[in-house]
């Protein structure tokens, strides 16, 4: 698959897991240059129905820019805070395409219908397949903090 010029993905990253830095890859190998979209703590409190995120907007950042720096080499990205679901990729018509978790595919599919009726062509939408822990259960921020696992899937205590 060739290059796009700017490439989005986003997310609240609270505990930043092996699922993160398998969209991250994916998104750097995917784009020249990546938008990365952080939910604001506002959004973050709009958003979940019951917020139990551990990490401040500061402090997401922080981990998400030491993430990246340990993780990936030479990669050109840029970290928008995201006060909506949509941010950016509903308005730019310089965005070609969005890497998102099967999760969250039905969004990606929502911003393509929403750019097509603002006269913009829909974005490529690259699929990364959940992570999934050593009991075969997806990886997520909320089974960290619930201390069920580590950020690599690994088991902690059961369920």
């Amino acid at each position: 698959m060739e290059k796009l010029k700017l490439i989005a993905t986003g997310g609240i990253f609270d505990y930043i897991h092996i699922g993160h830095i398998k969209l991250l890859s994916t998104a750097f190998e995917s784009g020249d240059h990546v938008i990365i979209g952080l939910t604001s703590d506002d959004f973050v409190k709009r958003f979940k129905y019951v917020s139990n995120i551990k990490n401040n907007y500061l402090k997401r950042l922080f981990n998400l820019k030491k993430n990246i720096s340990l993780n990936f080499k030479h990669v050109n990205y840029t970290i928008i805070q995201l006060e909506d679901e949509f941010g950016p990729v509903i308005h730019s018509s310089e965005i070609e395409g969005i890497v998102v978790s099967e999760e969250t595919l039905l969004k990606a599919r929502q911003i393509n219908e929403i750019r097509v009726s603002n006269h913009l062509s829909p974005l490529r939408v690259i699929i990364v397949e959940i992570a999934k822990s050593a009991d075969g259960q997806p990886i997520s921020s909320t089974r960290i903090r619930n201390g069920e696992i580590d950020e690599k899937g690994i088991i902690l205590r059961k369920r």
